[in-house]
Order: C-alpha cells, then structure tokens, then sequence
C-alpha cells in the first residue's frame, strides 16, 4: 500500500498554506489558509472496505510551561507526545483520494463541524483539548487543523498522514471521538496501512 501528495514529497517541508501558521518575522507567528494536504492511496488490499486517516504529530512537549516564551526555548531533550490533526473513519472504499482544501480551507474560531467533512466520519483533533479555556477560540475541533509548533522549540515536528485499509464497511463511533478512541477502534480491522510524513518548524533557527 503507498500513500502519496502533490502537496508535499515524503520527508520534506509542508508548504505554509498546509500549515494552522507560519512565520512572522515581527510577531513570532501568524495565522496561515489552513488548507487539508492533497492525499492519495494506492495498492491497498482487494478485500479492503472501506478506509480511515489519522493525521498525529509525535513530537510535541509533553510540558507546555516554556512554549511561546520570549526569552525561553523549548530543550530537544524534552519528551515528547502525540498531537493529532485529523481523524477520519470511514472513508468509503471507493474512495482513493482526497482533494487538497476539500476538509479545511481557512481557520474555524471554535472549530469546524463534523458534518463538514464531505466523506468519511470526522473525529475531533488535538486543538479541542488545546483551546480549552479559551473563550475565543474553545470548541470542538473537528477534522483537518494544520500545523503550529511551538516557535520557540528545539527541534522541527513531523506530520505523519497515515492511511488505514479496513476489512468493515463501518467503524461505530459518532460524536466528538478522539485520535487515540478511533485507533483503538480501527485496530481488530487493519489489514494494510502506510504513511507519508512532512516536516514543519516556526523556529527560524531550526534547519528544515
């Protein structure tokens, strides 16, 4: 099974226009167009049924206390933990691509609604837990939110898109279900997978 992008090659920078931000050089950071990467699949097995896509950040701090603190960075050597980006069940098996900006074109105060993903059941990303508390931005995210490292940190992040071939037509899940919820779930009924990363960094001092 292979997963592609006209968005971006394996292992290469995401384009800005994929991104939740991209650099400022007077404010740090700025808000960015937020578009949904263009993602195709092929070589799945016969027997597939139907698909799902989980979209997860592995290198995020594990401790937010330094992020986006003027005179502080975030160490290398902090650990680090999952940050989900996009959460989509069943994709129907027909399906073998996904148009870039189709899921997400712009950024959504409060989030996005499920029923704004044209195909597939959409979980909720990792910004829901991210802007809680925030009366502006607080809601649920569901669907595709791109990236926004922390600009002071140490090391760049890498965008994992992985593409799921399931042996059931459908997944149960409804509501605002979580990365970590739809894996678990997916998990009896893989029978293939692959995955396409991209790098992102906000840190001008990290070479990407």
């Amino acid at each position: 099974m292979k997963v592609t992008s006209s968005s971006f090659q394996d292992q290469s920078v995401i384009p800005g226009q994929f991104a939740f931000a991209i650099k400022d050089p007077s404010t740090h950071i700025t808000l960015s167009s937020n578009q949904n990467p263009h993602l195709a699949w092929s070589d799945f097995p016969k027997d597939t049924q139907s698909f799902a896509l989980i979209c997860h950040d592995p290198d995020v701090p594990s401790k937010g206390d330094d992020v986006n603190q003027e005179g502080k960075v975030v160490p290398a050597s902090l650990p680090r933990v999952d940050f989900y980006h996009w959460v989509l069940v069943n994709i129907p098996n027909s399906v073998q691509t996904i148009a870039a900006a189709s899921h997400s074109n712009g950024i959504t105060g409060k989030g996005k609604s499920a029923q704004q993903s044209p195909v597939g059941t959409a979980g909720i990303n990792d910004y829901t837990a991210w802007f809680k508390g925030d009366a502006s931005m607080e809601g649920h995210y569901f669907g595709y939110d791109g990236p926004c490292p922390p600009w002071n940190d140490e090391i760049k992040h890498h965008y994992v898109f992985t593409v799921y071939a399931l042996n059931t037509p459908s997944i149960p899940l409804t509501g605002p279900f979580t990365g970590a919820e739809a894996l678990a779930a997916i998990k009896p009924h893989i029978i293939a997978q692959a995955s396409i990363t991209g790098i992102y960094s906000l840190n001008p001092s990290v070479a990407i």
